[in-house]
């Protein structure tokens, strides 16, 4: 594109070169659109690089002479070139060509009435599909926070199972099979069986009780023995760290279960 419009800013150079000397056709005086005071002073503002004040300047010949084609094109080439107003060009090169309908350069001033157009299509365009892909942007972070957030959710489910205690295995097909009250005659020992339970439990409790004696006052080994029916030779053999003459109240003798 930029080497689009130096193509044709150098085709346009005859063109201003050929209006100069009044060679371009107009149904109104070259030299009157030459000599206007406006256009005059417009040219000698671009003559020093004051793009701003030539073109108005030249607005201002526009105004006082409304078909003057030249002021109407050094106002497009300053719109473009310098102003990036392309719309203001693409207005005033047209203007240009409805009053020179049969200039020789027409093509070339149509060449750059197209690059204005597809420079103002750029900015008319550009910003919707901006918001678009905006908004295109904005769908796709909604999403990702939505996959993050179940992502999160899963991972706390996963935590909170791995947490549970694992239940005791499933009971038999038997016991699955069977019906609620038989299932507790099953697992529960009848009342007979407790009974007869509880009965071994005081024995085994009352045995190992008979096989320990607590020395109380006055208490020797000798009388310790006899009162189990024990040797005073086997019931010192079960208590080794004892000492026979030295028995103190509260110690804990071992009694043999038979005799040595």
């Amino acid at each position: 594109m930029r080497f689009l419009l130096m193509a044709v800013d150098c085709a346009l150079l005859p063109v201003l070169a050929l209006a100069l000397c009044g060679c371009l056709p107009s149904g109104h005086s070259q030299l009157d659109e030459e000599k206007e005071p406006h256009f005059l002073a417009g040219k000698s503002r671009v003559t020093a690089l004051d793009y701003q004040g030539g073109l108005e300047c030249f607005e201002k010949a526009i105004e006082a002479n409304p078909r003057s084609g030249l002021a109407h094109f050094e106002a497009a080439v300053l719109c473009e070139k310098h102003k990036q107003n392309f719309a203001a060009a693409i207005y005033h090169f047209e203007r240009y060509l409805e009053l020179r309908p049969g200039d020789r350069y027409a093509d070339v001033v149509k060449q750059h009435i197209m690059a204005c157009k597809q420079e103002l299509a750029k900015t008319v365009y550009l910003a919707p599909m901006t918001q678009s892909l905006q908004r295109e942007f904005e769908i796709l972070s909604q999403q990702n926070r939505a996959l993050r957030d179940e992502v999160e959710r899963w991972k706390a489910k996963a935590l909170a199972q791995a947490a549970t205690p694992v239940t005791a295995p499933a009971a038999s097909s038997a016991a699955q099979g069977a019906t609620p009250g038989t299932l507790a005659g099953a697992i529960a020992p009848p009342p007979a069986s407790l009974s007869n339970s509880n009965s071994v439990d005081r024995q085994l409790a009352t045995a190992a009780a008979s096989r320990m004696h607590t020395i109380k006052s006055g208490e020797t080994p000798a009388a310790i023995a006899r009162r189990y029916g024990l040797r005073v030779n086997a019931l010192m053999a079960a208590n080794p760290r004892m000492d026979a003459r030295r028995l103190q109240v509260g110690q804990t003798l071992v009694l043999p279960s038979h005799q040595n």
